[in-house]
């Protein structure tokens, strides 16, 4: 009996620890989905060529900005331009917030309407997709790793606008405390911290338009096609937007309050149209990414 005693914890442990060994080969299975999906997406040409291009705008919006004033003109133009851009010869930070909201109505959302469409169509389209299902993926995970590919290229996309914007604001112009919307002075430290919240902001204003690539991804087995729409979808809300007659309808486009950020430049913030901006995009993520499951795990994969 002595001799047996001892090989009754250990049985117990080996079952033990069997739940646990799953549990953890499934963590490990999904953290290396996530991370080939990554890999794959920013490897690809048309992914660097589109944050190239994002990475573009703030420099030439700086270097347009320090050619007009060199002669002493005004920074604006006579009022016109993106928001804060009057401001951008005397701090470069202010470079920052001019890129993001020069960026925010169309080449953003374009660059991300463009990865998400693709998604699960350019997969069907290349053939790739059955095979992605063979694996033990399922289909559910997929999609969500899929959704959350683009979530964060969204982040990864803000990210190279702010960053260029506030390495050719150093460049070009002077940094240091800067003066907030509501008149009060901060220091430039804080001022980086704002800016960090906005470009924060700016990425989840793109979560809506995110899911909805994702779901109409999922309609059409031709990326070209679905990166087509979403980018034809988000043209049509925005001037849609701008329509006087609809007015009662736009707080529910999911671009009506993209430009809210702004309102992390006052002191105190201006928290509304902050919140009711994150909640739309919320409601745009909830509705069309769950759309975009019940259509993906209800289709037929042939290709």
């Amino acid at each position: 009996m002595s001799r047996a005693e001892p090989s009754a914890p250990q049985g117990r442990g080996e079952l033990r620890d069997r739940p646990q060994t799953a549990r953890a080969r499934r963590t490990t299975f999904r953290a290396t989905l996530l991370r080939n999906e990554l890999l794959t997406t920013f490897r690809r040409w048309r992914t660097v060529a589109l944050l190239a291009v994002l990475a573009a705008v703030p420099v030439l919006v700086g270097i347009a900005v320090k050619i007009e004033t060199g002669d002493g003109s005004s920074a604006d133009g006579g009022g016109g331009g993106p928001a804060f851009i009057s401001q951008i010869t005397n701090n470069g930070l202010f470079l920052v917030f001019t890129a993001l909201a020069a960026t925010l109505p169309f080449f953003l959302p374009m660059a991300v309407g463009v990865v998400a469409g693709d998604a699960i169509a350019g997969e069907a389209n290349s053939g790739t997709l059955r095979y992605l299902l063979v694996a033990p993926a399922g289909r559910s995970r997929l999609l969500i790793t899929k959704y959350a590919t683009v979530v964060i290229f969204c982040l990864a996309a803000t990210l190279v606008v702010a960053v260029s914007a506030l390495t050719v604001g150093a460049l070009l112009f002077p940094l240091g405390d800067l003066t907030t919307i509501s008149g009060t002075q901060i220091s430039f430290a804080e001022g980086l911290g704002r800016a960090l919240l906005i470009a924060l902001a700016v990425a989840a204003s793109l979560i809506g338009v995110a899911a909805l690539g994702l779901f109409v991804s999922t309609l059409t087995g031709s990326g070209i096609a679905a990166m087509a729409t979403t980018v034809g979808l988000l043209i049509t809300v925005q001037i849609l937007d701008q329509i006087p007659q609809l007015h009662v309808l736009q707080p529910y486009f999911f671009s009506h309050y993209w430009l809210s950020f702004a309102d992390l430049m006052r002191e105190p913030v201006y928290w509304d149209d902050l919140a009711k901006n994150l909640g739309l995009q919320a409601l745009y993520a909830a509705v069309f990414g769950s759309a975009a499951w019940a259509r993906f795990t209800a289709k037929d994969i042939t290709a």
